[in-house]
This record gives structure tokens, C-alpha cells and sequence, in this order.
């Protein structure tokens, strides 16, 4: 299966994994499971590094080796799936999730997430 994580799962996955609820750790340390980083995330972590909302220079610097290490997939942002975000209803205001919850509706794959509003989008949460 291919799920798709969420910022917060990846800062987690990396700074203090025991945030991460034990059924989501099991789902992304399942081996038969693709785990994609939406290029979104790269972007919002290295944005709330810039600004100083999150320490977490060191991951944004090498998230690309960090990715790679881990075995996860780099999952690009296409122009049809900006489009569906700038469109999607603002039950989230978050512009980097109503990305994620695009990305998720166009390739029919779960979000891991503890943030419910994803459940306000025609999109499958685990955690």
C-alpha cells in the first residue's frame, strides 16, 4: 500500500518517534508499504524552520538523504494537484495540508496523520 505522510509524521518519524501512535509506526515500518514525502512537506518544514516555529534545521537541510536512507519516496506536486488544492473546500486553512489531502484524493492512497481535519476531505486518515 502507499501512504502518504504528513509533516508532522515526518518531523515525528525523525525527532521523537514515540509521538507517532504505535499503528502508524507499524504501517511505515512495514516493509510492503511505499511511503511517499509530498514535496509540500519538504516545503512547510523548511518554512516553519525559516521562521522559527520548528527546530528542525538539520532534517530540512538533508531530508533528501534522510528520505533516502529510510527507503521513502519523494512524491513530486503536479499542476492538476495544486489545482484540486486551490479548489478543495477551507474546512483546513493550512495550505500545505489541503495539498496533501489533494495529492491524496488524486493517486486514491491514505494520509498519515493525527489531524483529524483531514477527515473533512474525501480522504482515508491513519494513525
Amino acid at each position: 500500500m502507499k501512504i502518504l505522510l504528513d509533516a508532522q509524521a515526518v518531523f515525528w518519524w525523525y525527532s521523537d518517534p514515540a509521538k507517532i501512535s504505535k499503528r502508524a509506526v507499524s504501517m511505515i515500518e512495514d516493509g510492503e508499504n511505499t511511503i511517499l514525502v509530498s514535496a509540500a512537506t519538504a516545503w512547510e518544514l523548511a518554512i516553519k524552520t525559516a521562521i522559527g516555529t520548528l527546530d528542525a534545521l538539520s532534517l530540512v537541510i538533508d531530508l533528501p538523504r534522510y528520505l533516502a536512507e529510510e527507503g521513502f519516496e519523494e512524491l513530486p506536486v503536479s499542476v492538476s494537484q495544486a489545482t484540486r488544492a486551490g479548489l478543495l473546500p477551507l474546512h483546513h486553512r493550512d495550505p500545505f495540508d489541503r495539498l496533501l489531502a489533494a495529492q491524496a484524493q488524486d493517486l486514491s492512497i491514505p494520509v498519515l496523520s493525527n489531524d483529524r481535519l483531514f477527515d473533512l476531505y474525501d480522504v482515508k486518515r491513519l494513525w
